[in-house]
């Protein structure tokens, strides 16, 4: 088993791509649009006997609360890996990584794997690695709502054949009332649009999302951030900005990733001057039926409240997200890999944090 820097974008994502869970957030494009805003991507491949079993990207985050190595919503191991494979690559994989986080100068390494909880793809022997520790907050959504597009559900099972949905079947599946309102929102005369001009119109969508912002008062990705994941992922037609227009005016939009089989709400704005209009939910169902005509396996909602809590910041958009169908998967909470003294005032200080937001 031996480890080594990838160097090769379509083996990379072609590995990515053969998996049951497929992030983008681990593509190769995404690396890229970290590299843009000042984060450059680390990138590893497990081999044995010549085939590739594993993947980790890695992202040299310069916090101020501590340097450190994110890993989001990786590694990536081969599904067919026996239990005692898995714990040898995950092994591998995090001694180069302590190596190579230890060069840069990180105080720790923070992984967020996309590792259900639950079988018959949930965690198994090797979870969490040896040395780690329960991180303080999370890096990325771990109560995760999704629509599947084929039957039986591929995020939880991999059968031979599938069957697709028809629209009137996934309409019928929602809530009453989301139906209604996107019903509504074509009679109020929404009409919704797949931006031409991603780059262009990536900025109406950061203005809403400012405002949304100020209105919420949550902490939001930075406008370069937008900016790159736009420009990097829209010529590969793996990105599309959507546009709700009402009365002349652009009132909701949203970036939707899809890539590897696979769609993401990823990031989402409003105007309050419309606030009775239910663009949104008509918006979304534009993008679901993109998907569908794509031919997408899952429709990924992204993050929602996890169950039983009373205070959290998704609990608005858990209520409007479930509402169009679909059904959860519960992923293992990030933990964190410390390398250096720094890191027990990092921790320290994101559990001060962590007290005061409630959750």
């Amino acid at each position: 088993m031996t480890v080594s820097e990838a160097n090769d974008i379509r083996s990379w994502d072609a590995f990515l791509g053969a998996q049951p869970f497929r992030p983008f957030l681990q593509s190769w494009t995404m690396g890229e649009v970290y590299r843009s805003i000042g984060q450059e991507p680390v990138r590893l491949i497990v081999r044995e006997g010549g085939e590739m079993i594993g993947m980790c990207q890695a992202i040299v985050v310069p916090a101020r609360r501590g340097r450190h190595l994110a890993v989001h919503y990786g590694p990536i191991l081969h599904s067919q890996l026996r239990a005692t494979s898995r714990t040898s690559c995950l092994e591998s994989l995090l001694s180069e990584l302590r190596r190579i986080a230890i060069d840069e100068h990180c105080a720790f390494i923070r992984l967020s794997p996309f590792l259900p909880i639950e079988a018959p793809q949930g965690a198994e022997v090797g979870w969490p690695p040896t040395g780690a520790q329960p991180s303080p907050l999370h890096l990325l959504a771990e109560h995760v709502w999704y629509l599947p597009l084929r039957k039986p559900d591929p995020w939880h099972m991999s059968p031979e054949s599938t069957t697709v949905p028809t629209e009137e079947e996934l309409l019928m599946n929602m809530r009453k009332t989301t139906r209604n309102l996107i019903r509504r929102a074509e009679r109020d005369g929404v009409e919704i649009t797949a931006s031409a001009d991603p780059e262009n119109d990536a900025e109406t969508f950061i203005a809403l999302h400012e405002e949304t912002r100020k209105r919420h008062g949550f902490t939001p990705y930075s406008n370069a951030f937008f900016r790159a994941q736009v420009r990097h992922f829209a010529p590969r037609r793996e990105c599309t900005v959507y546009l709700a227009h009402f009365e002349g005016e652009v009132i909701a939009s949203s970036i939707h990733m899809h890539a590897f089989g696979e769609t993401s709400y990823h990031h989402g704005a409003s105007s309050f001057k419309h606030a009775k209009i239910p663009a949104s939910y008509l918006l979304q169902w534009r993008a679901i039926t993109d998907a569908l005509r794509r031919g997408d396996h899952v429709y990924n909602f992204w993050g929602i409240a996890p169950e039983g809590v009373t205070k959290h910041p998704f609990l608005g958009v858990t209520l409007f997200k479930t509402g169009f169908g679909g059904t959860k998967i519960d992923l293992v909470h990030c933990v964190d890999i410390p390398l250096r003294p720094l890191y027990r005032l990092t921790r320290l200080i994101e559990q001060v944090r962590k007290w005061r937001r409630g959750f």
